[in-house]
């Protein structure tokens, strides 16, 4: 089996910055310190900067991981007319598009962001598992998995930052959609198998093309004042 394209070591270099710096502790403010800098502090603008990069990283992943999937398992199946509107995040009301994301408050976005990220924590950590066992599963496809389970976890830690500073009266205990699609992924009927896989992979890129454009806006309304 051939193996699959990596993505650049240039992209690694700068996921690693943007990782470091959204991770950094701090009780006082949101310092972001690359290690051994001493004491730092960052600015809002530059959360946001590196929240963008990585958010668009994420997608880029998925995108990755998608297309592989599908070529590789899907074709000529139907899985997509079985994947249109059945995304577990569905439930929640999201905008569908920048127009309809212009329409709406900026503390309402974070909180779409916020509920998105942490929507995606417990199939995340089940794709990696199922995925590493799936027969034959190429290596590009389990180590881009384990790769958005890092990198959502990341972003979702860097965005509670951000919105500790601009709306701290929004909680950790924000709505999240629940999601059930295990028995789905662990099933021995393989077709259904490959079909649920499939659906978490294309609703995985539906959900971080969303994240990735509201963060963008965010950034524009909040560190710009919208004059972007």
């Amino acid at each position: 089996m051939s193996r699959q394209r990596s993505p650049p070591k240039g992209s690694l270099l700068l996921l690693l910055l943007v990782s470091n710096l959204l991770l950094c502790k701090s009780t006082d403010s949101l310092p972001i310190c690359p290690t051994g800098a001493g004491n730092c502090q960052v600015s809002l603008q530059d959360l946001f900067d590196r929240a963008v990069i990585l958010s668009h990283y994420i997608h880029s992943l998925a995108s990755e991981m998608f297309y592989e999937y599908d070529q590789r398992y899907a074709q000529g199946r139907g899985f997509i007319t079985k994947a249109i509107n059945s995304c577990h995040t569905s439930s929640l009301s999201t905008p569908e598009d920048k127009e309809q994301a212009q329409q709406i408050r900026h503390i309402d976005l974070l909180y779409q962001v916020l509920r998105l990220l942490r929507s995606w924590n417990d199939p995340l950590y089940h794709l990696v598992l199922e995925v590493r066992g799936m027969e034959e599963a190429p290596e590009s496809i389990v180590s881009r998995a384990v790769e958005i389970e890092e990198q959502n976890q990341r972003l979702l830690e860097g965005m509670e930052k951000i919105v500790g500073q601009v709306h701290p009266e929004i909680g950790e205990s924000e709505p999240y959609a629940v999601w059930s699609g295990l028995p789905s992924l662990q099933t021995a009927d393989e077709e259904s198998r490959l079909s649920a896989f499939y659906n978490l992979l294309h609703c995985l890129r539906r959900d971080s093309h969303k994240i990735d454009n509201y963060l963008k806006l965010l950034k524009c309304r909040i560190v710009y004042d919208g004059n972007c």
